[in-house]
Formats: C-alpha cells, structure tokens, sequence
C-alpha cells in the first residue's frame, strides 16, 4: 500500500512541476485547487447522492446513459458526478444531467477520507476502470454500496498477476461487477468472484441515444450537397496522410476530417495538400461558397456524433497509436468503418472486423482496397451498411440491466 502511495505523490509532483509548460497538467492541477473545500460549501449531505465517477469524455459516454436513467427513474436522488482527466471535465462540467460535476480529488488516504465524509453517498458508480484504492477501502469500510459498470479484464490485467493482490482486494468493494462479456466473467470466476453479471456495453444505448437525436446541421447539409460523404473522425497523423491520398483519389467524394486535437500545423497540412480544396467549420459563414470545396474540415468538438448520420462511409483515428476511438458512434448510423492496426483491445471493434462491417488498415494501399467496392458496389455497401446497423442495435439494453439491479436491491 505504502508503494501505491508513494507512486501517487510522485505522480502528483510531476504535474505540478511541468503544469508551468503543459497546458493539459495545468488545468489538471488547478481543477484540484481547493477541491475538497469546493465540494463541502456545495454539496447537501442530507440529500441522498449517487455518486459516479469516470475517468475522461469517453467513460462519460459510457455512464451517461446510466445518469439519465437515474434521474428519470429515481429523482429523490442527487448526482455527482466526477473525472479524473481534464480532457473529460473541461468538455462536460456544465452538463446539466448531474446536480455536482468536480474532478476527483488525489486518492491519498486523507483526501480519500475527507471526500467520503463530505459527499456521503448512499451509492457510488464507476465507470469502466478507475480502481482507486485509498476510495475503494474506505466506501467498503463504510459499506457504501459501490459498483463498476461496463467493466472489461484480460488476461494479461494487474488482476491476474502473482504480485496483484492489493488490486484484487479492491475488486472486493464492489457489490456488483457489471462486464462486457463473457470473457471476464470467467476471468473473475477463477478469483472467486460470483457477483458477476454480464450486462454488456453501455456505449451501444448511448450511441443509439444520439442516433435517435441527431442534431441538424445546416452547415454539413450544404456542404454534403448531392454528393456522397466520407467523415473521420478523431484523426491523428498518421491518419490523415492516409486520407489525404484518398481524398485526392476521389475528387468527387465530399469528406469531412475532425482531428482528434486541433493542432494549426496538422490542420494547415490538410488544406494545403486536398487538391479539391478544403475549408474550416469555424471559419464559415451563411455566405461561404462551399460547392467547390471537397473537405470539411471539422474543428469544434460535440457535433461529430451528429455528423456521421450526413455519411455513407467512416474512417476512425487512433490506430496508428495507442489505439482506436469511438467506432460505435459511426456503426449506429449503419456506416462502414475503417481504422489503423491498433484495435486488438476494442471488443466492439473485433465484433464488427469479424462481421465484415469493418476493416483495419496498415496503409494507404490497403485503405483503397476497402473503399473501391464499396464506393462502387450498392448491394455490398448495403449488405456492409446492415451489417454494422443490426450489430449495435443487437447489443442495446445494458443500462436498464445495471440500474434495475442496481435500484432494485437498494430501494
């Protein structure tokens, strides 16, 4: 336990002493300012609380669905809501579904302490991972009722190892253990876990959630015109040069890029290399000519979702490094999907590799290979297009499945 602790004032010293030079240690360290002080003078601790916790945006997604459902169904509770990472909170502390939206205090035994004393919640949810050990024993300590959803382990996990102990101890906070598949089930099972429940991916809910919401944007529309789209979303690098080649291969296809960070010389690239012309969402007008512009270039963040529903073809960055982005976003709008290598630990994205509804690419050349048929074939694109449609509405339901076992045990 000391060498966890340990590790954590380390990591704690090493944000503060590059938080001068990096804008993302800055905010991470200035969002704890006072945190705990914050939380006391705003939180009502007579008020019943639920209390979920995730890591960044894309474990928001994933509970999400849960929030809503909690207060839709069962309003007498408060929600507050917590992230660890800046890129999470900065994009959602003013979503209006959760009553309390702070960062998650350093989990040192004390602050551990202090925030279990102030928040006092009748239930805590965690969202995919986060095992924070100084909370974990102190919400078992006080017998909170705790849970981890949308949950996934391998093989290869802290869980599993000889030297894992401290991590499989925390595991018993847990009331219930909500995983993806069966798969982890089994893994858990030989540790002696039975309070397993295999309740699948919330992100399928949320991602039919925003299907079945998709904003109007007035601007895609016009750019789209009646011409067939392309969108990427989430690119890195490597991505784009990629896209760039298939862009300038297929003058009369539209695309829209949304790079996963809006950096000016990557964005600058990629009008300067699309022979078809480009130009920059935040740059347009009701009076910006668009009909002689093949690419979008998408740079603001919370419309991406709503912009797939505009496509016929999707390609998803991050496979070029430590791994791929939201796919399923794409899929429930019933879009081919095409990605870098690095998708081995994306369960929804082997699902839909093994369904045909997907395809990952090492390079351009094979990128070409997976566009040609279905640019010019209807009946594969529609066959394809089924596909990766009928695999998420497949796997919807998992948040019902959490909060009535949650609620039906705890009311």
């Amino acid at each position: 336990m000391w060498l966890y602790n340990f590790g954590l004032s380390l990591y704690a010293f090493a944000i503060a002493l590059v938080s001068p030079w990096h804008r993302k240690a800055k905010r991470w360290r200035d969002g704890r300012k006072h945190l705990l002080q914050r939380m006391a003078e705003a939180i009502d601790p007579s008020e019943p609380i639920v209390w979920v916790h995730v890591a960044s945006l894309g474990e928001f997604e994933q509970g999400r669905p849960i929030i809503e459902k909690i207060r839709l169904e069962h309003p007498r509770y408060k929600i507050l809501l917590t992230f660890f990472s800046p890129s999470g909170y900065e994009i959602r502390k003013d979503y209006p579904g959760a009553d309390y939206i702070f960062y998650l205090p350093i989990d040192t035994p004390r602050n551990a302490r202090r925030f279990l004393d102030i928040v006092r919640p009748e239930i805590a949810i965690f969202v995919k991972y986060e095992f924070w050990i100084n909370l974990l024993t102190g919400l078992r300590r006080r017998g909170i009722r705790t849970y981890i959803v949308s949950a996934i382990f391998r093989r290869n996990s802290v869980f599993f190892r000889q030297w894992g102990g401290l991590w499989r101890q925390a595991l018993e906070t847990f009331d219930t253990l909500f995983v993806q598949n069966e798969e982890s089930r089994i893994l858990l099972g030989k540790l002696g876990f039975d309070n397993v429940v295999v309740a699948g991916d919330t992100r399928f809910d949320r991602v039919a959630q925003i299907a079945a919401n998709a904003k109007r944007i007035e601007l895609v529309e016009r750019f789209r015109g009646g011409e067939r789209l392309f969108v990427a979303g989430s690119t890195w690098g490597p991505d784009e040069e990629l896209l760039i080649e298939l862009m300038n291969a297929n003058p009369g296809i539209k695309f829209v890029v949304a790079p996963h960070e809006m950096d000016e010389s990557r964005i600058a690239r990629l009008i300067g290399e699309t022979r078809g012309g480009a130009v920059r969402y935040t740059r347009c007008t009701d009076s910006t000519v668009l009909d002689d512009k093949q690419l979008l270039i998408l740079d603001t963040v919370g419309i991406l979702a709503s912009v797939y529903g505009y496509a016929t073809w999707a390609y998803i960055g991050g496979g070029f490094g430590v791994g791929i982005h939201n796919t399923l976003e794409a899929a429930t709008f019933g879009l081919p999907v095409a990605f870098g290598p690095n998708y081995a630990k994306f369960k929804e994205a082997r699902d839909l590799v093994t369904l045909g509804a997907a395809r990952s690419v090492n390079s351009y050349e094979e990128l070409r290979t997976w566009f040609i048929p279905l640019r010019d074939n209807p009946e594969f694109l529609l066959k394809t297009s089924r596909a990766a449609k009928d695999y998420t509405t497949r796997h919807q339901g998992a948040t019902g499945i959490v909060v009535r076992t949650i609620f039906g045990s705890a009311e």
